[in-house]
């Protein structure tokens, strides 16, 4: 933790990062959905940064910041722009960097999104590949900044970062004004500790709740104790935006003193949310864009039923990719996707009959495997695989419970 306390981040310091971003960044929609609403019990509104420029919020801080350096004049004007990230902080440092005039760096680790790497080359930026981890591309970045006099614009450890990010806050307060309460992502902290400044320094009643995964969240308990969680050096998640397990010292000031509590949810939670917002909304979000509302479905955060709630879809940069295993992945873990194994007698006919009995429950095959001459298969019988999507976790009993009534022997495979 810094040796100071102190906040220099006002809510006018907010309000001119507003101006300065005005007429570059996005302010984006801020849209009440009646599908989420009804589903969590209160009244639920989405923010949608995953449709800001570059496909997230990250433009917002890094411009703040770089503009602010493009003010300098003389030798306190640096040579030029230098980030480390795998993806969306990169992203808006590169654009932000082209808007205000400045030779952009983008340190990013090996193994990084092709994807990512090709979009900051479209914004002109320098992309240098170093090291299998952010922490090992930091430590050759800082080394980089000081050889070529570069300025290190950090992710979210920095007052005017913070400021930028604030920005989102004072949309939502201006776009809905008796709002209750604020959810949005927690990483390094940088998002999360602007949009409390934004919010709490005009309304302090608005609860701000920060939403982490369960495999990596340092903060997690840090509200009540002030301390860090420990983290597996190994731990991953889906949402790789706030795979963050060194926080930082700025964001941990706002956190402590302004934000409400922390919770956190599952890999699978954050799936369904991906999903249910890609059916609802027809966007896309990443992984850490959808964690807040992941914990919101999950029944993580208590709602009332007169509440009204901002949640913060803070981005859309996602794998092509990765988009079918992750809607795959959270039709399984809500049930709407899932197998069935059966033995058949080896003869002709048994397939048909089955497949018939499946279409009399409304159901939808993705694939059939056939499975013979195996230990677990008696001779004479054919084990069938069927994996088949349907409307919820009560139709996988239903069918079980159907096709056993008609002589056949099966069980759901987890």
């Amino acid at each position: 933790m810094t040796a100071s306390t102190e906040i220099p981040v006002k809510l006018e310091t907010i309000l001119e990062a507003a101006g300065r971003i005005s007429g570059v960044v996005r302010r984006t929609d801020l849209m009440e959905s009646q599908a989420f609403s009804k589903e969590c019990g209160a009244t639920v509104f989405l923010k949608f940064e995953n449709m800001q420029r570059t496909g997230s919020f990250k433009i917002r801080g890094a411009y703040n910041k770089i503009s602010r350096l493009a003010e300098m004049r003389g030798d306190e004007r640096p040579l030029g722009i230098i980030c480390v990230s795998a993806g969306n902080h990169a992203q808006g440092v590169a654009s932000a960097a082209l808007f205000s005039g400045f030779a952009a760096t983008v340190v990013m680790p090996l193994g990084a999104s092709l994807t990512k790497v090709m979009a900051c080359r479209d914004l002109k930026a320098e992309v240098i590949q170093h090291g299998n981890t952010l922490e090992e591309a930091f430590t050759f970045a800082n080394e980089l900044a000081k050889a070529r006099e570069l300025m290190m614009v950090h992710p979210y450890d920095d007052w005017d970062v913070i400021a930028g990010q604030g920005t989102i806050g004072l949309e939502v307060l201006q776009d809905l004004h008796d709002v209750n309460t604020v959810v949005a992502p927690l990483g390094g902290g940088g998002l999360l500790s602007g949009i409390a400044l934004a919010i709490k320094l005009q309304k302090p009643e608005v609860r701000v709740i920060g939403v982490q995964t369960e495999a990596v969240s340092p903060y997690y308990g840090f509200i009540q104790s002030g301390k860090y969680s420990a983290i597996n050096p190994d731990a991953t998640t889906i949402a790789d935006g706030i795979r963050v397990k060194l926080p930082g010292e700025r964001p941990s000031l706002v956190l402590r003193r302004y934000v409400d509590d922390v919770v956190t949810v599952d890999d699978g939670k954050i799936s369904e949310a991906i999903v249910s917002v890609l059916e609802r909304t027809r966007t896309l979000v990443e992984g850490a864009g959808a964690i807040g509302l992941a914990a919101l479905m999950a029944g993580k955060i208590p709602l009332k039923q007169d509440e009204r709630v901002a949640v913060i879809l803070s981005g859309g940069n996602i794998d092509t990719p990765l988009v079918g295993n992750i809607i795959d992945y959270g039709l399984s873990s809500s049930g709407r996707l899932f197998a069935v194994s059966i033995l058949l007698t080896d003869k002709p006919g048994q397939l048909h009959n089955l497949l018939r009995l499946v279409a009399e429950m409304g159901m939808n095959l993705r694939q059939v495997q056939h499975r013979r001459g195996e230990l677990n298969v008696p001779v004479g019988r054919t084990e069938v695989v069927l994996q088949i999507e349907c409307r919820a976790r009560e139709q996988h009993s239903q069918l079980v419970e159907h096709l056993r009534n008609n002589g056949l022997e099966a069980r759901i495979i987890n």
